[in-house]
């Protein structure tokens, strides 16, 4: 088991009471795993201390703002390489077929490109295949950080360090394409409406209330077991 994909899986689900209270935990996961670069551990950390000193509530809208309310940076991967498009359904096929293969089982109404998930998978394949996947959506992670950089958010340290555990360098030629989309602004409620008017009806990230996407605090007890074949769901 990787524990630091599951720390960082944790840190990109929705803020709960049990993800600020196991600040210390994760922290000393990063460091007694240092799997991450010592810059990169420290950008980490020092989010992770941010949401444990900072209110829930805020965490919580903070969230919201950037990944439920930002559909440049929703927490589903294909979305930003596919869109609503029919190469998206593919790609979601493949890689259930990948999951399932591994013995990787979702739960029902988890889609599989959630980034979240897409990390407890991985913490629980070997170092390696680990990195090899991560390389093949480099690409986004380096959006992403880029855009989140743009909004001052400490949350781009998360994506920072996937693209270092890559090991391969993003492709330019879809970096410069993802690059060319507009990020909105979350205040703008006319062009949120505008932008989400044709999505389909899904569980998002922030559902917390949900049985659509896992709850921090169930990362958080998985850190502690042995890797699990099947959980409560994983990215496309």
């Amino acid at each position: 088991m990787i524990a630091t994909y599951k720390v960082l899986s944790a840190l990109l689900s929705y803020p709960t009471a049990d993800l600020k209270a196991a600040a210390r935990e994760m922290n000393l996961a990063l460091h007694v795993e240092r799997l991450l670069q010592p810059d990169h551990r420290a950008a980490v950390s020092s989010l992770i201390d941010e949401m444990a000193g900072r209110d829930l509530l805020d965490c919580q809208a903070a969230y919201v703002d950037l990944f439920d309310r930002t559909r440049s940076l929703s927490l589903y991967m294909f979305e930003h390489v596919h869109g609503e498009s029919r190469d998206r359904g593919q790609a979601m096929v493949s890689l259930l077929e990948r999951y399932r293969q591994a013995g990787f089982d979702l739960a029902r109404n988890e889609l599989p490109d959630y980034i979240p998930l897409f990390l407890e998978f991985l913490s629980t394949q070997p170092e390696a295949d680990a990195r090899a996947s991560l390389a093949e959506a480099a690409h986004i992670f380096q959006a992403l950080g880029e855009r989140l950089k743009k909004r001052n958010s400490s949350y781009g340290a998360i994506m920072q360090a996937l693209v270092s555990l890559a090991h391969t360098a993003p492709s330019e030629e879809i970096l410069e394409e993802l690059r060319k989309q507009k990020m909105e602004d979350p205040m703008d409620l006319a062009a949120l409406d505008k932008a989400w008017e044709e999505a389909e009806v899904r569980f998002g990230p922030g559902d917390a209330a949900d049985g659509g996407c896992p709850r921090a605090s169930d990362m958080l007890r998985r850190m502690q077991a042995p890797a699990e074949k099947t959980v409560a769901g994983g990215p496309a």
